[in-house]
């Protein structure tokens, strides 16, 4: 009898779940309609530079090339503004290896510069939260710039103020390697400084003075606590995720991330699938091994195209070593119960080696809103995480920035 009304009910039980669900949708579809949102790390200009035939302005697709963002797929997935990364693998430090870098990078400002002037209905370059939610306001996405590993700014301090002109409104002070400003958390020899460097810290002093943040992803540990007894404004980690979940260097600990926040900073969520979840042994191994041969500094477009497209062989050969959009929404759920709502964000690292069941490119991107909003997170919340409180650390360092200007 209890079997036969089982099935009875169950129709209806199936039913109200889907109504629920639906729900629960359209609910999702309205608040990511009118979140701000902001991605703090996007590759994408590799593909800019070194993809023969990309044009941002065009759709791709993901199974086929292997891409995750352009304009079109931003608009498709509500993706309203991202800072493309100005990113260049640690070379030489020498004087000719520091002016080759910045030539290299001046070459990544055009091509971002060139992207957006060849889409003016589509895209607008924004270099403050003011002019992001402008450009949101006219129904344009908004193209930030960071700059991912400080190797360009080299030992010429100037060079910061032509790249903030530039647009640039923050810096990863160093990469996988140490560089000439910081220690890294990712280089095999180990730290050399200490920290950061006495270049680093005058580096520091001036983004304070100019109003571009001090990114503290990829740094050494030591270099994260030396940052934040230098920087006067708020710091973010523009592409990071959480120690206590995932054990490995190159995330941040509860301890960096409650400090962060008692300063005003935010952590921005990384979406690389080895700083999210930690694989079996044998997927461990192969992705550090294709993320190792993917930074050489004289890796080539075919062998990165030849290294992601065995990254997404590895995710189909042991799906349950990928992480999922819930494993994303576990790491911010872990910040939001160690350090409040108001210090986390999102930095997918999109196009720089992301890689989420379910967040696949960045059409995708309304899954995250759907999976808070299942866990309980309100719309004031969901705002927050995708948007508002990344600039409110951007329009922090802006009025810092004034501040010092006017009492030197």
């Amino acid at each position: 009898m209890k079997k036969l009304l089982l099935l009875l009910f169950l129709p209806a039980l199936v039913f109200a779940q889907s109504k629920e669900e639906q729900r629960l949708l359209k609910k999702a579809d309205k608040i990511h309609a009118r979140a701000y949102t902001v991605d703090t790390h996007a590759d994408v200009p590799i593909n800019m530079i070194e993809m023969e035939g990309f044009d941002i302005g065009v759709k791709h697709n993901y199974d086929t090339d292997g891409t995750q963002i352009d304009f079109p797929r931003m608009k498709e997935g509500g993706m309203d503004a991202m800072f493309f990364a100005v990113y260049l693998a640690q070379g030489k430090r020498t004087p000719e290896g520091n002016a080759k870098a910045k030539e290299d990078a001046l070459k990544i400002f055009t091509a971002i510069h060139d992207a957006v002037k060849k889409y003016p209905d589509m895209a607008e370059l924004v270099t403050s939260a003011k002019e992001g939610y402008a450009t949101h306001k006219k129904g344009k996405l908004g193209v930030f710039i960071g700059m991912e590993n400080g190797w360009p700014v080299g030992h010429d301090l100037a060079n910061l103020k032509l790249y903030y002109d530039l647009g640039l409104r923050y810096i990863t002070l160093s990469h996988s390697f140490n560089n000439d400003l910081s220690d890294s958390s990712g280089d095999p020899e180990g730290g050399e400084h200490g920290g950061v460097s006495k270049l680093g810290e005058a580096c520091i002093a001036e983004m304070n003075k100019l109003g571009i943040v001090v990114d503290v992803s990829h740094i050494s540990d030591s270099a994260f606590y030396d940052v934040m007894r230098l920087s006067k404004a708020p710091v973010f980690a523009s592409h990071s995720s959480c120690r206590a979940l995932c054990d490995v260097k190159r995330n941040m600990t509860d301890d960096m991330i409650k400090l962060m926040a008692s300063k005003g900073g935010v952590i921005q969520i990384n979406f690389v699938a080895d700083f999210l979840k930690k694989a079996s042994q044998e997927v461990e191994v192969s992705i550090k091994t294709l993320r190792m041969q993917a930074m050489k500094a004289d890796a080539t477009p075919e062998d990165k195209k030849r290294i992601n497209a065995e990254r997404r062989q590895l995710k189909y050969k042991y799906p349950g070593d990928v992480p999922t959009v819930k494993t994303v929404v576990d790491h911010i759920d872990h910040v939001v119960k160690i350090a409040g709502i108001d210090h986390v964000g999102i930095g997918m690292d999109m196009d720089g080696g992301s890689d989420v069941m379910g967040c696949e490119d960045v059409s995708k991107i309304k899954n995250v809103t759907i999976e808070l909003l299942r866990r309980g997170y309100s719309e004031k919340d969901i705002h927050k995480i995708w948007g508002g409180n990344t600039m409110r650390v951007l329009a922090d360092a802006e009025r810092i920035a004034k501040y010092l200007a006017a009492t030197r």
